[in-house]
C-alpha cells in the first residue's frame, strides 16, 4: 500500500553539469618533484545530488520509469549520502522513494535522514542481519512486502550505476592526469573511473570503510573481470576509523584545507581521499612529473550531522 502523502515535484534543471570545474590546488610549496594536485568539482553541480550521486542514479531512473515504476527502494546507512541523493531525485521525477537503512532507529536523526523524510522518502530501521539480506535480495518476494518497488541497490552498486559513473569522465578533458583518486564505498564510482579512464592513467582508490576485505572483488564482479587491472590500486589506510568515522586531526585538517584551496569536504569520503593523497605525496608514492586528479565526489551534506562549530565552511 502506497503511503498518502503527495509527492513533491522539485525541478532538476539546475543540476548543472556545465558548473562542474578541475581546480589546481595551490600547495604553497609543499609538493615537490613536479608533482601537481587538481579537483574535479562535482560537488558543485547540485546542492543534495551531488558529486557522484547524479551520475549513479540517472541510468537507473531512466530505467525505472521505462518500466512503468512509480516508486523506488534502495539501502542505506544513517549519514549515507546515496539515501538523501535518492530520496530527492525520486521526488524529482515525480517517483515515491523508499528507503532500507541500516541498524536501529537512532534517538536523533542525522541530517542525511530528516531530509530524506523531508523528500518523503518511507524510512524502514532493519538489524544489520536483516539489512544484509535484504540488500542482496534483489527483486524477490523479500522485498516485495515494502510494495511494488524498481529496487536501486545500496550504493547505486551495479552495471547501470557504474555506466553513470563512468560518464564523469567525459564531463570536461582528463586527458592530461597520470593519475586519477576517488574515494571508494561500494565500488561502483571507481568501477565507472576504472571502465573510462585511458590504459595509461592510473587510478587509486581510498576506502572510506575499515576491514572492508571485500571491496577488491565487489569492484571485479562490476568490471566482470577475474583480477582487477594492473593501473588499480585500492588503498585501505585513510578510513580514520571506519565508515563515517572522524577524528579531531582530521576535522583540523579539514579547516586547514578549505582555509588554503576554499575547496569543502566531506569527512565521510572526499576529506579521507585529499588527505591520503597529500600524505602519499609526501611519503613519495607517486613519481616525479605525476598529475593528480581528485575526484570530488560530493555529499557535503553529512557534514551537517558535525557538531555546530567543528568545520569552519
Amino acid at each position: 500500500m502506497k503511503p498518502s502523502f503527495l509527492v513533491k515535484v522539485i525541478n532538476l534543471a539546475h543540476i548543472d553539469i556545465n558548473n562542474v570545474s578541475i581546480e589546481s590546488i595551490e600547495s604553497g610549496g609543499k609538493l615537490s618533484r613536479d608533482i601537481t594536485i587538481s579537483v574535479l568539482r562535482l560537488d558543485k553541480i547540485h546542492p543534495v545530488i551531488s558529486g557522484n550521486k547524479w551520475f549513479k542514479l540517472k541510468y537507473y531512473l531512466q530505467d525505472a520509469k521505462a518500466k512503468g515504476y512509480n516508486s523506488i527502494l534502495t539501502f542505506g546507512g544513517a549519514f549515507s549520502n546515496h539515501i538523501a541523493a535518492t530520496a530527492f531525485a525520486a521526488s524529482s521525477q515525480q517517483l515515491y522513494s523508499t528507503g532500507i537503512i541500516r541498524g536501529e532507529a537512532p534517538g536523533s536523526w542525522s541530517h542525511t535522514l530528516l531530509e530524506a523524510k523531508a523528500n518523503g522518502m518511507q524510512l524502514y530501521f532493519v538489524s544489520r542481519e536483516e539489512y544484509n539480506v535484504l540488500k542482496r535480495a534483489g527483486d524477490s518476494t523479500m522485498l516485495k512486502k515494502f510494495g511494488n518497488n524498481y529496487t536501486i541497490p545500496e550504493g547505486g552498486y551495479g552495471a547501470l550505476g557504474m555506466k553513470g559513473a563512468a560518464d564523469i569522465l567525459k564531463i570536461v578533458d582528463t586527458s592530461f592526469f597520470t593519475h586519477i583518486v576517488c574515494a571508494v564505498g561500494t565500488g561502483t564510482t571507481i568501477a565507472g573511473i576504472i571502465k573510462a579512464a585511458l590504459p595509461q592513467q592510473h587510478i587509486t582508490g581510498i576506502s572510506a570503510m575499515k576491514n572492508n576485505t571485500g571491496l577488491s572483488a565487489e569492484i571485479s564482479a562490476l568490471l566482470q573481470v577475474d583480477s582487477l587491472p594492473a593501473n588499480f590500486t585500492l588503498n585501505h589506510d585513510y578510513h580514520f576509523g571506519g565508515y563515517a568515522k572522524y577524528t579531531t586531526e582530521l576535522l583540523c585538517w579539514m579547516n586547514d584545507f578549505f582555509s588554503a584551496s576554499r575547496i569543502p569536504l566531506d569527512f565521510v569520503y572526499t576529506a579521507k581521499a585529499m588527505y591520503g593523497i597529500m600524505d602519499m605525496v609526501a611519503k613519495d608514492y607517486f613519481p616525479p612529473g605525476s598529475k593528480i586528479l581528485m575526484i570530488h565526489t560530493g555529499g557535503l551534506q553529512g557534514n551537517l550531522s558535525t557538531k555546530p562549530g567543528l568545520l569552519k565552511f
